[in-house]
């Protein structure tokens, strides 16, 4: 979920912007190597025998009205154009935003943790790691009451 969202004003520009960021990047931690794709090569000037999924749970209750409209518009022309509408069900969508909330909240959690005061910044020595742990802790924590007068 540590990961930029680029908006762009077309598929191509899309998948354009997706091969300038994809790919393994040594300087990132949370980047996993792999092979690297060329996006570009699934664009095709059209739908014809396409098969696209459209969840039914996304239809339920919340859905603006005009969203509504201007997807089925959408699937009309799909349909129009060739391509194959399919409802599909995806039962644990309402999971979601209650999945997400735990895994945003442990990211971060874990992503932050290299800023313990211990792998990066001050590090008291001490014979042991929680020994170690506890002594740059206590005195991170008395050299920030002695900033701003605790």
């Amino acid at each position: 979920m540590d990961q930029i969202g680029p908006i762009t004003r077309d598929v191509t520009d899309a998948a354009l912007v997706l091969n300038a960021i994809s790919g393994h990047d040594a300087k990132d931690s949370t980047s996993i190597p792999g092979t690297r794709v060329d996006y570009t090569t699934a664009l095709v000037n059209d739908v014809k025998n396409l098969k696209i999924g459209v969840p039914k749970e996304f239809f339920g209750e919340g859905l603006n009205s005009e969203v509504r409209k201007a997807i089925e518009e959408a699937i009309e022309t799909y349909k129009k154009l060739g391509a194959e509408i399919v409802e599909v069900s995806l039962p644990n969508s309402k999971y979601a935003l209650s999945a997400y909330y735990i895994i945003a909240l442990a990211e971060a959690s874990s992503n932050l943790a290299r800023y313990d005061g211990v792998s990066y910044g001050m590090r008291v020595p001490a014979d042991n790691l929680v020994d170690m742990s506890t002594k740059t802790r206590t005195e991170a924590l008395v050299l920030k009451c002695n900033a701003v007068s605790c």
